[in-house]
């Protein structure tokens, strides 16, 4: 029994606030229950006041009080409300309330949804801007045994509780409102999110789809376009492939950080980050047991000729994760700006692991010509407390020499600079390399990928030119009949 929803935008481009609430409030179908907590009542707020809602609203609650939350959604063992866990909790619960008190029989078209947030605001120090969770489980058709699902998180850049509460209002419409019009493009709905609201004051940093109405979206993907539309500057994805929040993954944790292209990842990536951690791990003030490694690329090296290779990104994507690696896709051209975030979320000590080229370049002015203290200022974010930089040699093809931190060659007006976090011990050379991966690179290897040169599966970790083969991932395709 299938509800048609899916509709063109209003005569407007964008909508108005009350428009988007009319219109699902009209909608004798869509009935759901409200439970927002933490920043008031600001989403049903809105669809109150628009007027025909008591078609749509079933029920519209703010269990703020944590012994009342307690009764309905259970005790939380640590104490932290404003969890994904938390959200799932509610919306869990709200939809299985529906389906108890409201009878199928008497409603057969009725589309239930159960929308709710938990919110953290800013303190009155103003020191805590604050965060939340926010989220809609629902149906398209009546006859749906499964739920669709979106969650997200959100960073509040505001500096008035009020403005953050009547954001998150905003948000909730959206959210709601694409939902169950804009579902059949996640691309657009995700944009919409912002409608009425500016990108600085709300910071979207995680966000996974799932059910029917989104079995063929990759939540990796959804993941990108968070970063390339400007919602934030960083999203990172498990080894399951599912976005997490960068906040539980990377609190108070021992950060272990690894930037390249992994195109593909090669057995040279993966010794520096054997070496890596063996030494990171025997270093002072880290905890073997509190060790995050993360993989990150940035977003300007996903870039094919101005624009973002999708394919391209899912291939490295999947090789990543089939290595069990948590992987950050960030904005953060320069060093120092990856240890800048990094620090909002941790404060222990933490390392970047790069090959020679990549430690040289940070040693280019050229990068911090925006700062008023130039590299100065760039070097002093960078080394921020305790931070290790370890590098990996560089073989010299023509005349086998290796190059590390005793003769690398730089500047000479930056060699003192150079000289100082040496003998600092910021900086020091992996141990235990394997000397026979000092010949690989992986713009070789894609290249003899895409030409079919044979060999190439040597340079890569095992188990990764089987999933490339199978999956056809850098345009790899076995050699046919037809080729000759």
């Amino acid at each position: 029994m299938a509800i048609t929803l899916i509709g063109d935008r209003d005569f407007d481009p964008v909508p108005s606030i009350k428009s988007k609430c009319l219109r699902v409030n009209l909608n004798e179908h869509i009935y759901g229950t409200f439970n927002e907590i933490g920043a008031g009542q600001e989403t049903v707020r809105n669809f109150f006041r628009a007027g025909g809602a008591s078609g749509t609203i079933a029920k519209a609650m703010s269990a703020y009080d944590k012994d009342f939350s307690d009764a309905i959604y259970g005790v939380e063992k640590n104490g932290r409300y404003v969890t994904e866990l938390r959200l799932r909790t509610m919306l869990e619960k709200e939809m299985q309330h529906m389906e108890q008190r409201i009878s199928r029989e008497k409603h057969p078209k009725k589309l239930f949804f159960s929308y709710a947030n938990t919110v953290a605001t800013i303190d009155f120090a103003k020191k805590y801007k604050g965060h939340g969770w926010v989220g809609i489980r629902y149906q398209t058709d009546p006859e749906q045994t499964e739920y669709n699902e979106i969650t997200l998180h959100v960073r509040f850049h505001e500096n008035d509780a009020r403005h953050q509460q009547n954001t998150l209002g905003l948000l909730g419409v959206n959210l709601i409102y694409g939902a169950y019009y804009k579902y059949d493009n996640p691309r657009k709905l995700l944009q919409y999110l912002y409608d009425h609201i500016d990108k600085d004051k709300l910071e979207i940093d995680t966000i996974n789809f799932s059910g029917p109405v989104f079995k063929d979206v990759d939540n990796r993907i959804m993941s990108l376009q968070l970063v390339k539309n400007g919602m934030t500057e960083a999203i990172m994805f498990g080894p399951d492939g599912n976005n997490v929040l960068p906040a539980r993954i990377l609190y108070k944790k021992n950060i272990l950080a690894l930037r390249g292209s992994f195109r593909p990842v090669t057995r040279v990536n993966m010794d520096i980050l054997e070496c890596s951690y063996d030494m990171f791990k025997k270093e002072d003030k880290v905890d073997p047991e509190k060790i995050q490694v993360v993989f990150e690329i940035t977003l300007s090296n996903l870039m094919a000729e101005g624009e973002i290779d999708e394919t391209d990104f899912m291939d490295r994507a999947r090789l990543l994760c089939s290595l069990g690696q948590t992987v950050l896709i960030s904005k953060f051209k320069e060093y120092y700006k990856l240890v800048e975030y990094f620090s909002n979320y941790s404060k222990e000590k933490m390392s970047l692991a790069m090959g020679v080229n990549n430690f040289i370049e940070i040693f280019n002015e050229k990068y911090y010509r925006h700062l008023s203290g130039g590299i100065l200022e760039a070097f002093g974010k960078l080394f921020y407390k305790d931070l290790i930089v370890y590098m990996y040699p560089l073989k010299n093809h023509d005349t086998g020499e290796i190059t590390n931190s005793h003769n690398l060659i730089l500047d000479k007006h930056v060699k003192e600079l150079y000289k100082f976090f040496k003998h600092n011990r910021k900086l020091k050379d992996l141990e235990n390399y394997n000397p026979k991966y000092l010949n690989i690179f992986s713009r070789e290897v894609l290249q003899k990928i895409k030409e079919r040169e044979p060999g190439w599966e040597k340079a890569l970790p095992e188990g990764i030119p089987e999933i490339i083969k199978e999956k056809g991932l850098f345009n790899y395709r076995e050699v046919s009949i037809r080729d000759f």
